[in-house]
């Protein structure tokens, strides 16, 4: 028995050793990938629109229609290198505390950090005609570093 307790803990300490030995060339060989994932692309800004659907005013929901030809006259003129447009149902709490449940798009553009001042203008004046052509409160904004490859 006191063999058999004997070969127990060698096997122990021995897969031990392995695994101490072993882990910092794995551990090694995730930075690596991470590194090399973070180094590949260029440095751009992503921008993020959400523009909700509902009116304050209770009119009619914006249509797809309608969202999609927002897109093509205020969107796409300024960024016609590319975006994404993606539907979604959101909420949030208006200027007199309601909170509305709604249909939602979000409009994510990717343009390089060079060209971020200039963007920030076109993106306010995208946000301000969505305000003014559908009678909304507010369109969130929101920006981010990000490295791309085309």
């Amino acid at each position: 028995m006191n063999l058999q307790l004997t070969r127990t803990r060698t096997a122990l300490a021995v897969s031990g050793l392995l695994l101490a030995v072993g882990a910092p060339t794995a551990y090694a060989t995730l930075d690596d990938a991470t590194a090399s994932a973070q180094s590949r692309g260029e440095s751009y800004v992503e921008t993020q629109l959400f523009f909700g659907t509902a009116r304050p005013d209770g009119g009619p929901a914006v249509t797809d229609r309608q969202f999609m030809a927002f897109v093509d006259k205020e969107v796409t003129p300024d960024f016609p290198d590319g975006l994404t447009v993606q539907s979604g149902r959101g909420q949030w709490r208006d200027a007199s505390g309601v909170i509305e449940k709604e249909r939602s798009y979000e409009l994510i553009l990717l343009y390089p950090v060079g060209r971020a001042a200039a963007n920030d203008r076109k993106i306010e004046e995208i946000r301000r005609a969505y305000g003014k052509q559908f009678g909304q409160e507010a369109v969130a904004r929101v920006d981010d570093r990000a490295r791309v490859d085309f």
